[in-house]
Order: C-alpha cells, then sequence, then structure tokens
C-alpha cells in the first residue's frame, strides 16, 4: 500500500477523472453536518480532499457519525478507546462503519470502498456515501438528526393507497388505452408478400 510509485499513463488519467470528482463545497457541507451531529469533540479536518482524506481514514469519525443516528442504547459499532493506529485495525474500523451505513439503509451502490477512503482513491465515493447517510437521517426524521435539514435531500417515500374490493372488480373491466384495443380487427383483406409463382 504505501510502496505504490507514481501513477501513468492510462492510470493516471483514470485517477485524475476520479479526482475532478470530488467537491470542495459538498465537503464543508459534510464537515459541518459531521460536527453538528457528532459534536465539537471530532475536531476539523485541513481544507481540502488529502485533510478530509486523514480526518476520517482511521474510522473514528465515521464510527461516531453513524452511532449519532441511533437512539442511545442501540449503538450499532463499537468505537475504541484509543484510536487504531495499526492499518488492518483502522480498515476494521471503516468497514464496520459501511456494515453500519447499510444497515441503516444506504444502499450498495452508494456505499465506497475500504481502499476508497484509506488510500484516497476515490473521495468522491466517500462523500456520495455520506450524503445518502445524511438524506437518510433528514428523511427517517426520528429525532435523532442534528443540523440543517436543507444540507440534504429528502429520499422519496412510499405512498400505500387502500382499495375496497368493488373498487378492484371495477378496474379489471376497464382496457387502459396503454393495452390498444382490439375491437373491430380482422384479417380480411390483408395479403403477406407475394403470390407463389408458379411456372410451367
Amino acid at each position: 500500500m504505501a510502496n505504490k510509485g507514481p501513477a501513468y499513463g492510462m492510470s493516471r488519467d483514470v485517477q485524475s477523472k476520479i479526482e475532478k470528482k470530488y467537491d470542495d463545497e459538498l465537503e464543508e457541507r459534510l464537515v459541518e453536518w459531521i460536527v453538528a451531529q457528532c459534536g465539537s469533540t471530532v475536531g476539523r479536518p485541513e481544507r481540502g480532499r488529502l485533510g478530509f482524506q486523514v480526518w476520517l481514514k482511521n474510522g473514528i469519525v465515521l464510527s461516531r457519525l453513524v452511532n449519532s443516528l441511533y437512539p442511545d442504547g442501540s449503538k450499532p459499532v463499537k468505537i475504541p478507546d484509543a484510536p487504531p493506529t495499526m492499518v488492518f485495525k483502522q480498515m476494521e474500523q471503516i468497514a464496520q462503519f459501511l456494515k453500519a451505513a447499510e444497515d441503516y439503509g444506504v444502499t450498495k451502490t452508494d456505499m465506497f470502498q475500504t481502499v476508497d477512503l484509506f488510500e484516497a482513491k476515490d473521495m468522491a465515493a466517500v462523500q456520495r456515501t455520506l450524503m445518502a447517510l445524511g438524506s437518510l437521517a433528514v428523511t427517517k426524521n426520528d429525532g435523532n438528526y442534528h443540523g440543517d435539514p436543507n444540507w440534504f435531500m429528502k429520499k422519496a417515500q412510499e405512498h400505500k393507497r387502500e382499495f375496497t374490493e368493488s373498487q378492484l372488480k371495477e378496474g379489471k373491466n376497464i382496457i387502459g388505452l396503454q393495452m390498444g384495443t382490439n375491437k373491430g380487427a380482422s384479417q380480411a383483406g390483408m395479403s403477406y408478400g407475394r403470390p407463389r409463382q408458379i411456372i410451367s
């Protein structure tokens, strides 16, 4: 991991495109939310992609964030007393955050991979995961979200409709216009291709 040299050619182009997706304004909003959600004890990162990555890298801030979205007594991630210093422990802490975020409702397509954060491979993916988590927290509106609700978009919610038996029976008698109709249709007068030629 630490022995990697600079990227060249296509690898560099791909990494450059990934890095361009990172949003500095979104970083500020996410930092404000994390501090509002977890309290000032989490500190603040240095500005920029690298500072944001270093702040989140050991997984402690992320773990505190996801724990703060649950009521007291049901915290999903165990946070060690001292921040982990060994690489595999830090990666394990990030993996615990990802599992808790998935259990909270973040879809797999919105999740980043552990190396995206730990090796700063794709910090834009980390931002997407945090945005999805914030949107879910605002949408749930269970009193555990702290901060400005306008920082995140509310997700669409299910709107169930109940129909009576008579309404359901009535609906079976109607042919929707999308289905078309075959009233008055016949094959009379239709011909397919040329007639068979018989040569003697």
